[in-house]
């Protein structure tokens, strides 16, 4: 199969070799995408040549932090099933297919007891 998986938030992915990631010691890390960009808006420093304005930041736990790349040099892993989101009273997880199953998370405790 040789059908290119497009790489979204929460997804996990590895980063390529090129001499760029070679030279930073990130090739063959995974990570997990934490978001996207147009960096000619936001003027982000992108490892690697853009082909599109557009980058993908990754962080990757071996590393230590997060990077943004362009987008040829993300290779796709998994949807990074299990992974869990809450804001506010809304929580979502993702399944293994990239959809997010969405439920409300009760609320037993005052906002300002967040240390119970």
């Amino acid at each position: 199969m040789s059908q290119t998986m497009i790489i979204s938030f929460g997804d996990n992915v590895r980063v390529l070799s090129s001499s760029e990631t070679d030279r930073l010691g990130l090739s063959g890390k995974v990570g997990q995408v934490y978001g996207e960009t147009t960096p000619s808006v936001t003027n982000v420093e992108v490892i690697g040549e853009l082909r599109e304005d557009y980058a993908i930041n990754v962080s990757l736990d071996d590393a230590g932090s997060d990077f943004w790349f362009a987008s040829q040099l993300l290779e796709f892993v998994d949807h990074a099933d299990g992974t869990e989101i809450v804001i506010g009273n809304h929580r979502a997880v993702r399944k293994a297919d990239g959809s997010w199953e969405e439920s409300e998370v009760s609320q037993n405790k005052k906002w300002w007891q967040f240390w119970k």
